[in-house]
């Protein structure tokens, strides 16, 4: 069997799989993919292999319809997001696929974390200007006392959360399927947007559905605090870029550390390469190897298992 692995993370560290797929009798092709496949790259490719582990690419039903007429009998969308793949085609097409949920939270939180002191302490500045030969000494902010809005309280969001109250910041989650629990006793709960203007940061951390695209918005941060602190280890859309840009344009947004964008790669052309107080990730806060080899081993063997080459 031949199974297509577009996945970045996977593709970096796919030797380290092929003695896997080896013993399951598959080859696989693995292309060189930045970021993704387009829809036309897809629906050359993904029709000539029996299973297909997925990346961030647009698995649209275009896509998924010629593979059908192909060879293509199962799916797997590598990692926790599944915004960008068509579910309902695949059922109605009769392709079995799913997700690897719940993989990420604690390195994806770790870069969250990362972010929030990177902008409170502006380390970012500071590496810069001693590289160009200066001594800069930028007057940061405390992380004690102050407050963080959390877009989302997933597996990543409450690992944030962990994080964020070990430094002594108080922790305003939204999210409207996130549920009474203990993990839940020194977070405070509220309706986006309300009380957003408490925030000293604002931090995304969760998918990307229709209602929360845009959540972000030149009404939210009208409403902000002044100066806050913008983080997105979520999904690009679910700010909106032109409002960001605008906001920190006026200083209403003093800084932003963004994980994802709204089009990636980041195009040259956007305004946020050349804010001074922007730092940014390339859709990268899931990828150590860890989590990538744990991930990528989940998705082989639910692959397999829908290929019909290993029990559940």
């Amino acid at each position: 069997m031949k199974i297509l692995v577009t996945c970045p993370p996977m593709l970096g560290m796919i030797e380290s799989f092929s003695t896997v797929f080896s013993q399951y009798g598959c080859a696989v092709t693995a292309p060189d993919v930045v970021q993704t496949l387009t829809v036309e790259e897809l629906k050359s490719l993904v029709p000539k292999h029996d299973g297909w582990i997925i990346g961030d690419d647009p698995a649209t039903r275009e896509v998924f319809t010629a593979a059908k007429a192909g060879r293509l009998k199962a799916a797997v969308k590598w990692g926790i997001g599944v915004d960008n793949v068509d579910f309902a085609a695949c059922k109605e097409l009769d392709i079995p696929i799913i997700n690897t949920p719940n993989m990420f939270g604690r390195e994806v939180a770790d870069i969250a974390m990362g972010y929030v002191i990177a902008l409170a302490r502006e380390t970012f500045q500071i590496d810069d200007g001693v590289r160009q030969g200066n001594w800069p000494k930028p007057r940061g902010i405390s992380l004690y006392g102050k407050t963080a809005a959390l877009i989302g309280y997933g597996d990543i969001g409450k690992q944030v959360a962990a994080r964020l109250r070990v430094a002594g910041m108080k922790v305003i989650a939204y999210d409207p399927m996130a549920q009474d629990a203990p993990d839940m006793a020194d977070v405070q709960r509220a309706q986006w947007p309300n009380r957003v203007e408490e925030a000293d940061f604002i931090v995304v951390t969760c998918s990307l559905t229709p209602s929360s695209e845009h959540m972000v918005n030149s009404a939210v941060l009208n409403q902000a605090k002044d100066g806050v602190r913008v983080i997105n280890v979520g999904r690009g859309p679910v700010i909106d870029e032109p409002s960001l840009e605008a906001a920190l344009k006026s200083g209403k947004v003093y800084s932003a550390a963004l994980d994802v964008f709204e089009v990636e790669p980041l195009p040259m052309t956007s305004y946020l390469r050349q804010h001074p107080r922007c730092i940014f990730g390339s859709h990268n806060a899931s990828n150590t190897a860890d989590a990538v080899e744990r991930t990528s081993l989940i998705a082989i063997d639910k692959l397999m298992t829908f290929l019909g080459v290993k029990n559940e």
